[in-house]
């Protein structure tokens, strides 16, 4: 898991990407790399450098898929 966030904070920024539904008036936002297969990182977009949560593809994909659900 360390070594695909080393990897990740040396990816272009245009990896990363916030969700169309943050609107970006407050900042508070998540960013996430889901470009990759196996994991996906998520970071706070204030701090970009900061510390990163990585969830397993699929628990990613999950997560997202019952927010819209909800939504």
């Amino acid at each position: 898991m360390l070594d695909e966030q080393r990897s990740a904070s040396r990816r272009p920024a245009s990896s990363w990407r916030k969700s169309s539904y943050s609107g970006g008036s407050n900042g508070n936002c998540l960013e996430v790399d889901d470009a990759r297969t196996t994991t996906v990182p998520v970071r706070d977009s204030k701090i970009p450098d900061g510390a990163r949560l990585t969830f397993p593809a699929a628990a990613w994909s999950a997560f997202v898929n019952e927010v819209r659900v909800r939504v």
